[in-house]
């Protein structure tokens, strides 16, 4: 059932991720600021609406995580899977994964140039 809770996630997590990358990007067209400048930005002017929907996510799944009867029991480790997963992947992976994402595409595009003017 955990599995489960992790597929149902990344759903959530891809819609969530959306959000933020879709306007970190077109701050980045409009912008000179660094890269880490335009994530601060994005995210927080982005963090209501991902927030709201990390938190109703959260709270809705709250008393099938604390619930203790027999037939919850099979299904509290999705729920646990979800709650949990979605605020550390909201909250703390995207934004991460996106800082990493561009320090290895602005690294790879150095090392083409270099290799460009070696050649």
């Amino acid at each position: 059932m955990s599995m489960l809770g992790i597929v149902a996630l990344s759903g959530i997590v891809v819609n969530d991720a959306l959000v933020l990358i879709n306007y970190e990007n077109e701050l980045r067209i409009d912008s000179t600021q660094s890269t880490l400048q335009i994530i601060k930005t994005a995210s927080i002017q982005r963090l209501r609406p991902i927030l709201l929907t990390t938190l109703t996510t959260f709270c809705g799944l709250m008393p099938m995580i604390f619930e203790t009867s027999r037939q919850a029991k099979m299904l509290i480790p999705m729920a646990i899977s979800i709650g949990f997963g979605i605020m550390f992947a909201t909250l703390i992976l995207i934004p991460s994964l996106y800082l990493v994402v561009e320090d290895v595409r602005a690294l790879l595009i150095k090392l083409k140039n270099t290799k460009t003017l070696v050649s």
